[in-house]
């Protein structure tokens, strides 16, 4: 067979070349670059998971114990640890739940609340401006009270409604069934 003498090949130029090259080199610089992105956000989004589930916990706050401090909706961060000070803000675990409440004593110490809601420790009237409207509340345990070894007398800041140490239902907290202790609120941003 004889070839047709009128097809003609169109080579590219040099220009048209480079260009070509130029736009798969910038191809596969993106996918490379979208990749690692993507690579580094992941390690990134799970070390976040990872810190927060093991050294501090984020919680948000539900009900009204804890007003006027907190509201219904806060976002904190905790840190993981059973090391709290009285005036300490704390959650612990308590049938499935995690409550949030408020130090008052720690091992050892006698706890006195009188008819009018003032909060003694050891004998001494503790100073709490975070409470609204003191309140005896509703209490269960007699006065004056001796909060036991490896346990921590806890109080809402809404004295009035709050359910905490001075039930028989929750009593005084273990050591155990702490989750952390507040350290700073992420939501809202006031």
């Amino acid at each position: 067979m004889a070839a047709n003498k009128n097809s003609s090949v169109t080579m590219p130029s040099r220009e048209q070349v480079e260009t070509e090259l130029s736009k798969i080199k910038y191809k596969k610089k993106f996918r490379s670059t979208l990749f690692s992105t993507i690579s580094i956000l992941i390690v990134v989004a799970a070390a976040a998971v990872l810190i927060s589930t093991l050294f501090f916990p984020v919680v948000q706050v539900s009900g009204t114990s804890m007003e006027p401090a907190l509201k219904n909706g806060d976002v904190l961060v905790l840190i993981k640890s059973d090391n709290v000070s009285r005036g300490d803000m704390c959650c612990f675990a308590w049938q499935n739940k995690t409550l949030l409440k408020r130090v008052v004593g720690l091992p050892g110490d006698v706890i006195r609340i009188d008819e009018e809601g003032n909060v003694f420790v050891n004998n001494e009237q503790l100073d709490e401006p975070y409470v609204a409207e003191k309140s005896l509340g509703i209490c269960e345990i007699e006065f004056p009270y001796l909060v036991p070894d490896n346990k921590i007398f806890i109080l809402g800041d809404q004295r009035g409604s709050s359910v905490d140490s001075r039930s028989n239902a929750i009593g005084c907290v273990g050591k155990d069934q702490i989750v952390g202790r507040v350290i700073f609120k992420v939501w809202p941003l006031k």
